[in-house]
């Protein structure tokens, strides 16, 4: 029997000695290279998903490589293999991304771009950049630790033109920032940049445009993110005190601010060579671009009721406050909810449950995205899970199953859910938990004055409140008070891409936020172990 090769689902017969590459070229699958299959530029990763003994062991070239991770053109099919190569690059596109916003009650803002035509010359903040007559284009780009999403914006109607997204590439290099951190400090050929910046053109050219008719982008992400993407040393980001190098700079007072700005040129972007990219600023350690774009959504900054956002994610940011004052902190939650570290977690991909209800026996009935048979559990499913486990008497306030064997979600399929499991995702509800209280306490209100607590964020659109709240992973709010408003984040990128006026005032406002540390907060230990456990907080009394 021969064997068989499968890349991104496509399947191709086996020929002993062919490389990977060469199996998904001719499948017709794209995988980044810029060193035409030499081994050098190292971007032509993929994912073994199996038959891995069917494969010729790593080059050297793959020595910084863990896990399942190869590199394609140094990945050959061994003489004499039988059976099946299944593999994927890094783009996986049934992963569910969110891209929409919901929910935002602040007026639209006037469009007021950038980038401006006079006659036949193209300007950015009145300097010319380039002369023609064709249309002229923007991207929104939010660079999530997990996923990546971009918009395309017309620049003179503001008008949405398309939209791509895409799980991070960067994964290889570890699931949050802190190991992302370290794999950059280990290998400084900037790897992670280039593989992203790699599968991110790949999506421009996708994009039903002229790619040189793009002359703004606007990117937000969380420092280590950001940086990462503009190229920058985000040692300093994983060590106390947390700062990135722009960060300390503005601090030092050698920057006006911590926005960054670039040409595609020195980016090797595909779009047009003198168009400016741009990072929103970064408000303090961990709490990043990405939260400064949510302030900018949801227009908390400038509101005169009481407000809190949540970007629940590997790092959870939380701000609090209005016009008159603004406090933010960053949670280090870890991947949990993502579905790292958990035996049955995983990303919101087909096959992934993500909704589970227990009957008055305790039989689980599920939903799975895509509709097919069950391969894992997704965030939302798993505080499904856990609410339900709580509801039914399964499991404890402390993560204590009632049972002494993990619960079984689907046994001939070994989905089910131990301690050690539900232990990893208290200790990420614990942090997030924890960040809210400790930033509430330190701005000196309790829960009854919050009039909106805004929800932002891929993982936050697919929650039900209910669920949440009964496991004290959100505060046992009122309904009308908790909103979800979906990708905040890229929503506060196309902001700042199609109005001027609002991406200074944001670099203003980001400027008299109150950073939080939550370890040095007083309390912060005992409000970690409380929030631990799986039960509502934040009761706020409704009169």
């Amino acid at each position: 029997m021969a064997a068989t090769v499968s890349v991104n689902g496509l399947t191709a017969s086996g020929a002993p000695g062919r490389t990977v590459f060469e199996y998904a070229e001719s499948l017709g699958v794209r995988v980044p290279t810029s060193c035409n299959k030499k081994g050098k530029c190292r971007e032509c990763l993929v994912e073994i998903e199996s038959g891995h003994d069917l494969l010729t062991p790593p080059a050297p070239e793959e020595r910084h490589l863990r896990g399942d991770f190869r590199l394609a053109c140094r990945t050959r099919l061994l003489d004499g293999a039988i059976g099946s190569v299944r593999c994927h690059t890094l783009r996986r596109g049934s992963l569910r991304i969110e891209t929409e916003s919901r929910g935002l009650d602040s007026a639209p803002a006037a469009l007021d771009p950038a980038v401006t035509r006079v006659g036949n010359a193209i300007l950015f903040d009145g300097t010319p950049i380039a002369t023609g007559p064709g249309p002229i284009h923007g991207l929104a780009i939010d660079l999530g630790t997990t996923t990546v999403a971009v918009r395309l914006h017309d620049l003179e109607s503001g008008r949405l033109v398309a939209t791509q997204a895409f799980e991070n590439p960067q994964r290889f290099g570890g699931s949050d920032v802190m190991a992302r951190i370290r794999f950059d400090g280990e290998h400084g050929d900037r790897l992670l940049q280039r593989t992203l910046l790699g599968y991110l053109g790949r999506a421009i050219e996708a994009l039903p445009v002229d790619p040189a008719t793009i002359y703004h982008a606007v990117v937000v992400g969380n420092p280590t993110m950001r940086d990462l993407f503009f190229g920058l040393d985000v040692q300093s980001i994983g060590q106390l005190p947390y700062q990135s190098v722009t960060e300390a700079a503005w601090r030092r007072g050698d920057l006006t601010t911590t926005a960054l700005s670039r040409t595609a040129r020195t980016l090797r972007l595909p779009i047009h060579r003198e168009a400016r990219v741009e990072g929103l600023p970064l408000i303090a350690s961990h709490v990043g671009a990405d939260a400064a774009a949510v302030l900018l959504a949801t227009g908390l900054f400038e509101r005169e009721a009481l407000g809190v956002v949540m970007d629940i994610g590997t790092n959870t940011e939380v701000i609090i406050g209005n016009r008159h004052r603004l406090l933010a902190a960053s949670c280090p939650a870890g991947p949990a909810f993502e579905g790292g570290g958990v035996r049955c977690g995983m990303p919101a991909l087909d096959g992934a449950i993500e909704r589970i209800r227990l009957d008055p026996t305790g039989r689980p009935s599920i939903a799975v995205i895509g509709g097919g048979e069950p391969l894992g559990i997704c965030g939302s499913g798993l505080v499904d899970l856990l609410a339900e486990l709580r509801r039914a008497d399964a499991m404890n306030a402390q993560g204590r199953l009632a049972a002494e064997e993990p619960f079984q979600v689907d046994g001939a399929r070994g989905i089910a859910i131990d301690e050690a499991d539900i232990n990893e995702l208290a200790q990420a509800k614990g942090a997030n938990a924890a960040g809210v209280r400790a930033l509430v306490d330190a701005f000196g209100a309790g829960f009854d004055r919050i009039e909106r607590f805004f929800l932002a964020g891929g993982f936050s659109a697919h929650l039900d409140l209910a669920a949440a709240r009964s496991i004290g992973l959100i505060p046992d709010l009122p309904d009308d008070r908790l909103v979800t408003v979906g990708n905040a984040a890229l929503e506060g990128a196309s902001i700042a891409l199609l109005a001027r006026s609002r991406f200074r005032a944001l670099e203003r406002a980001v400027q008299r936020i109150e950073h939080v540390r939550l370890e040095a907060h007083p309390r912060f230990f005992d409000l970690f172990v409380e929030g631990c456990q799986f039960e509502p907080f934040g009761r706020a009394l409704v009169s």
